[in-house]
């Protein structure tokens, strides 16, 4: 069963979190930059980006940017 491109990029940034790649603090790339690298649409990257905020990996500061989330131990 093929993975949905939403599916993908919230993967691969899960994984870069879990991994330590991405740390809590650090910046995502923009909106942009993940259109570009995965070659999909904007509601693409969206959804991706709204379900890890919805999961609290990552949180979102508005005019600024997006952020991995600070992790309750």
């Amino acid at each position: 069963m093929a993975t949905s491109k939403t599916q993908k990029i919230i993967d691969d940034i899960k994984a870069q979190i879990e991994s330590g790649e991405l740390r809590p603090g650090d910046q995502l790339p923009s909106t942009t930059e993940l259109r570009q690298q995965y070659s999909v649409s904007i509601t693409v990257v969206r959804g991706a980006i709204n379900w890890l905020k919805a999961t609290g990996l990552i949180e979102g500061v508005p005019g600024v940017g997006v952020f991995v989330a600070e992790r309750n131990s």
